[in-house]
């Protein structure tokens, strides 16, 4: 349906829907989109965070040579130990294990088995992805129903934007970015929207569906009571096994895992669980790493700790099955690395298409306002600014002081973190600033344009850092094979190219109000 053959009244509603849901979540989508496009590349953003994780992938595995002789040492009484197996993509195994309600973990060398030094940071694994669907908020699982909520949202501004849009087939292959700021923002929103119309969808839809068991847990909670973690055992089939109270010593992980495999018929195994490591009700879970399919199928094996001898296997019913399949859709577990740079760029697109959608509201009722005597876009400007652009000042900001912080400092993940918050409070605080002086009042994209100078300043620094502070600079990181490294310091090169050019682009005057009202009308309702 195209807004030629839609009734006036049905339009104007979708055009109220389209203008208000995208004014009120705007810059948390822009968020969650943004933090997922890192993640894409989380794995290879710790390795750049994380120097000490720069290890070659080792040719064999061992847990009971590797993993076994630190866990028995750093964690002698803990009731479960999860190792993390190398990967192409995180070199580095992983122990993990609770302590004192806290999860702990060190990184292992799996081809030395030298335990490496903390890491001193939560890398990409450990702060940007959880933003991308908690927004790092746990209580009472609010930064899930945020989620849910900008979800509903996104998906009501995509049927909302397809019923409004006047010619949706014309601006599939129309972008003037020669033309007035006003006609090339506008050219730029519709490209994106339209050119990943079926992406949009998708990803929006296939992240609701992931957290099923988040957004069900209520449900849940009522009909199973105090026992709600047996819902998850019955729904992936888990084996569970309480302890005896009587010692025993565990059976070789590594025969345990030989015979994974194979039951498997090959494939890679993605982490062993050891639950109740000392006693004789010990289990052994292996899981297995989704590298070879799009299902996020992690098909799981348990094994009698003591005796080695099998315990069970998950079978997923269908209906699992096929959320298993929606969430590797839109996690890519598979080792493709062209679809997941593609990924990442229509995140980053999808970014783009928030950020001028933003600016077109904005400039829209500048033009009313002013003529109103009112000035409370200012304040939407502002918001505006820093949940897009000032994202991005933020993470670069983290990522300069992951390289300025010293590595012996206390609590030194945490002011990381503390660094990204802070600065992204300071890029609200410039753009409120900016748009109350007087001399800035007519031109709302100082504040993006500031910040997005600053962008690019932070991302050459990070850049320059990382090959001063840890000699791994591009050319060495490509020399020796180190592409995580290397492509990282290649995204934030261009990172601070695209930022320049935007930055040009906001200052650019002369023909940036010709036409403005013409266009702004075509744009926002």
């Amino acid at each position: 349906m195209t807004a030629a053959s839609t009734p006036p009244r049905l339009r104007h509603a979708m055009d109220y829907l389209h203008t208000w849901a995208g004014v009120l979540c705007s810059a948390l989508l822009f968020l969650v989109f943004f933090m997922g496009s890192l993640s894409v590349f989380d794995q290879e953003i710790d390795r750049w965070m994380m120097p000490a994780t720069r290890v070659a992938q080792p040719a064999a595995v061992s847990f009971d040579r590797l993993a076994l002789p630190h866990l028995e040492r750093l964690a002698p009484d803990a009731k479960q130990w999860t190792v993390q197996y190398p990967t192409s993509r995180a070199p580095a195994m992983r122990l993990s294990w609770f302590e004192n309600g806290a999860l702990q973990s060190r990184d292992v060398d799996a081809n030395t088995g030298r335990l490496l030094p903390q890491a001193g940071s939560k890398g990409g694994t450990g702060f940007f992805f959880p933003f991308h669907y908690t927004f790092h908020i746990k209580w009472m699982d609010l930064g899930y129903w945020l989620l849910a909520l900008v979800s509903i949202a996104m998906l009501a501004l995509l049927v909302s934007g397809v019923i409004i849009h006047k010619k949706i087939f014309t601006d599939f292959f129309t972008f003037r970015p020669a033309k007035s700021r006003q006609r090339a923002t506008l050219d730029l929103h519709h490209v994106s929207a339209v050119l990943l119309l079926p992406f949009h969808f998708t990803i929006t839809l296939t992240g609701l569906i992931i957290m099923v068991f988040v957004y069900t847990r209520p449900g849940i909670a009522l009909v199973y009571g105090k026992q709600a973690n047996q819902a998850t055992r019955e729904a992936f089939a888990l084996v569970q096994r309480e302890p005896s109270g009587r010692r025993a010593e565990l059976a070789s992980v590594d025969a345990m895992a030989a015979q994974a495999q194979r039951l498997w018929g090959g494939g890679q195994i993605r982490r062993v669980s050891v639950r109740n490591p000392h006693d004789a009700h010990a289990s052994v879970d292996f899981q297995r790493r989704p590298h070879d399919q799009i299902s996020y199928d992690t098909r799981m094996l348990s094994f009698d700790g003591s005796s080695g001898a099998l315990l069970g296997r998950s079978d997923l019913s269908a209906t699992i099955g096929l959320q298993r399949f929606f969430t590797g859709l839109h996690m890519l577990p598979f080792d493709h690395w062209w679809l997941r740079w593609m990924y990442f760029g229509m995140g980053l697109v999808s970014c783009v298409m928030i950020g001028t959608g933003m600016l077109l509201w904005v400039e829209k009722r500048r033009v009313r306002q002013v003529k109103e005597g009112r000035s409370s876009y200012r304040v939407v400007n502002a918001v505006a600014a820093a949940g897009s652009v000032g994202v991005l000042v933020a993470t670069l900001a983290m990522l300069v002081s992951n390289k300025l912080l010293p590595e012996a400092i206390a609590g030194r993940a945490l002011l990381e973190q503390c660094m990204f918050f802070l600065v992204w409070i300071g890029t609200l605080v410039h753009a409120l600033a900016r748009a109350w002086q007087p001399r800035f009042r007519a031109e709302l994209g100082t504040a993006w344009r500031e910040q997005a100078w600053a962008s690019a300043l932070l991302a050459l620094l990070a850049v320059v850092l990382n090959g001063v502070l840890t000699g791994d600079h591009l050319l060495r990181s490509v020399s020796q094979g180190n592409m995580a490294v290397a492509g990282t310091d290649l995204v934030l090169l261009a990172s601070a190219a695209l930022a320049a050019m935007a930055a040009r682009r906001l200052g650019s005057r002369g023909a940036a109000t010709a036409g403005a009202p013409r266009l702004l009308k075509e744009a926002v309702p």
